[in-house]
Order: structure tokens, then C-alpha cells, then sequence
């Protein structure tokens, strides 16, 4: 670990740390330039342990002893800040303890990703940041082997993804499914029931599918607001609903699908 103090905030080895509070911009940069953001101690201890190896972390002097823990063996530079420079270069007040970016590991291919997984969750273009993280943590917490993403999707390793999950995008594992729905196929190939979350009439309840005891079984989840895109829906084994009581006519998709992901354990 190499302690770098640094007091301006336009030297340009900040630069990967550069104004995070503007999505647009990270969504380019952070994927195309190889890296993303793991937001404080504990986030970026889950990180090293998944092998992902960092390339520079932005700190205040405070916690520097945290650090040194973690990154003892490192050969990584940590640049030591006062609050105020963490503030400016950020865009917003750093309280997490220190930001580290961290190299994207190499994709894995869908093949790779769901062989001999039993459950396996497909998050359908959701655009919140907030809902993919907190289906990740779900899903680690409730036992899903395995998380794909559509093209259209919001990066699970972008800094607000990350944070939500507390970590857990790096224990379970995932990567972007490139042709959906048409790469449902390859689901199939695996020996997968595919089975979306819908609304739409005629579905079946989640307990009728958790009754059908299916040997290997992806969860869909769609968007926020539309739910499963229509090409999806016609190319479902299941359509499946959660019941709802007292006037409620559906659920966030970061609770439905910690309602899926319980019941179908």
C-alpha cells in the first residue's frame, strides 16, 4: 500500500474517482474504461476476497488505519485527501471511509455462468440502480446460484448497485445474457423452466409453480414500470403472480423478487 497525499482536486490521478454522482457518465466510463467503483472498507474487502484486484483508492486520513488491514500486500496507491477534496472531486461528502477503483474481472459466458445451477434469476432491463442491487442481495441471502442480465439492464458493478448489495455482486455469479430473449434458448439447452413475474391474466401463483418442485428453474423479473417486455412474455414455460391482498396490486421488483427468490428455496 502506497500513502499518496494529494490537496488538489484537479490532479489528474483522481481522475477515476471524478465526479461519481453523474450516472450518465459513469454508465460510459466505468464499463468502457475497465473499471468500476467499490464505495467503503467493507465493500471493497468483499471485492479483494472475490479476486478483483484495485487500482487506485481515494481516502481521508482517518481511515487510513481501516486500510491498512486490507491492503497491506497491495501494490496499489491510495491517495490520502482532506474531506473537502474528497467532496469536490466526488460531487458529493465521502462518510463510507474510502472509494477504491477496481478492475473489471473478465466476462463469463451464460454457458458458464448457469452450468449445474439450480435456480438462476434474469433481472429484464430494470433502469434503477437501487432494484439490481437489492435483487442481488436477495439473492445471495435467499440461496439463487446465479444472476443474469439483460443488454439493457443497469451495471450491477456500478457504485450505487454495489453499495446496495453490500457486496454481494461479487459472490454471486452473473453476466449479461447478450441476445434476450432470444438466448432463452440457451437456458433451455441447460435444462431450465423459464418462468416471468407477471401481472398478465391466466398466470398461475407462485405457489402453484413452487408445487411443480421444477429440478432447475429461472426467475424473470421485468422492468419497473412495464414489467416483461411482450417478446419475452410469448417466449415464457410460466407465467407466474404473486397474490395480493388489501387493494395492493403489485409489489417493487426488489420485494418480488425477494418473495420469489424465498419461496422457491
Amino acid at each position: 500500500m502506497q500513502l499518496v497525499p494529494l490537496d488538489d482536486p484537479d490532479d489528474p490521478r483522481l481522475d477515476d474517482f471524478r465526479a461519481l454522482t453523474d450516472t450518465a457518465l459513469r454508465r460510459v466510463s466505468e464499463p468502457e474504461g475497465g473499471l468500476y467503483i467499490a464505495e467503503s472498507a467493507t465493500v471493497i474487502e468483499r471485492a479483494l476476497g472475490a479476486g478483483h484486484r484495485p487500482r487506485a483508492v481515494l481516502t481521508q486520513r482517518k481511515w487510513v488505519p481501516r486500510l491498512e488491514g486490507l491492503l497491506a500486500d497491495a501494490e496499489v496507491p491510495v491517495y490520502v485527501v482532506p474531506d473537502e477534496i474528497a467532496e469536490a472531486v466526488t460531487g458529493y461528502p465521502v462518510h463510507r471511509g474510502a472509494l477504491a477503483s477496481m478492475h473489471r474481472p473478465a466476462p463469463r459466458t451464460v454457458s458458464e455462468i448457469v452450468r449445474g445451477r439450480r435456480r438462476v434469476a434474469v433481472l429484464e432491463d430494470l433502469v434503477d440502480h437501487a432494484n439490481v442491487g437489492s435483487a442481488f442481495r436477495s439473492a445471495a441471502a435467499l440461496g439463487v446460484d446465479a444472476v443474469l442480465v439483460t443488454p439493457g439492464c443497469a451495471d450491477p458493478l456500478y457504485r450505487r448497485s454495489v453499495r446496495v448489495s453490500m457486496g454481494t455482486v461479487f459472490q454471486v455469479p452473473w453476466t449479461r445474457i447478450a441476445a434476450w430473449p432470444d438466448d432463452m434458448a440457451l437456458l433451455r439447452e441447460e435444462g431450465f423452466v423459464v418462468a416471468g413475474m407477471t401481472l398478465a391474466q391466466g398466470a398461475i401463483s407462485l405457489d402453484e409453480l413452487v408445487a411443480e418442485r421444477q429440478e432447475r428453474l429461472a426467475l424473470v423479473f421485468g422492468t419497473e414500470g412495464h414489467g416483461i417486455a411482450s417478446d419475452t412474455d410469448r417466449m415464457l414455460d410460466r407465467r407466474v403472480t404473486i397474490p395480493m391482498a388489501g387493494g395492493v396490486d403489485s409489489l417493487n421488483v426488489a420485494a418480488a423478487s425477494a418473495v420469489a427468490f424465498y419461496a422457491t428455496r
